[in-house]
């Protein structure tokens, strides 16, 4: 039996205005069972709250690291947490 989780990630690097959000929600959808959002925050990071199973918050957070995301990583911060729900889906911010 997997445990659900909250991952909340920051992405720092060239991330805002080449369609993160959008493919990090694209991503999300792909995985299955995550609801949450990415939003632009106003330091130029990328802020993505994700719930689920936790190989589903870890395959996000892999994908979050490596060379497939549009833009330019140069690195994410994350912290895990007990879920809190209310999240119809997965939307963009």
């Amino acid at each position: 039996m997997s445990e659900d989780v909250r991952l909340v990630a920051w992405v720092r690097g060239h991330v805002q205005g080449v369609g993160f959000r959008w493919f990090t929600r694209a991503k999300a959808l792909e995985i299955g069972g995550l609801s949450g959002f990415a939003l632009n925050l106003a330091d130029g990071r990328v802020q993505v709250v994700a719930e689920g199973s936790r190989a589903g918050c870890e395959g996000l957070l892999d994908w979050l690291q490596g060379s497939d995301t549009p833009g330019r990583v140069d690195g994410v911060t994350e912290i895990w947490d007990t879920p809190r729900g209310g999240y119809d889906g997965f939307a963009i911010r």
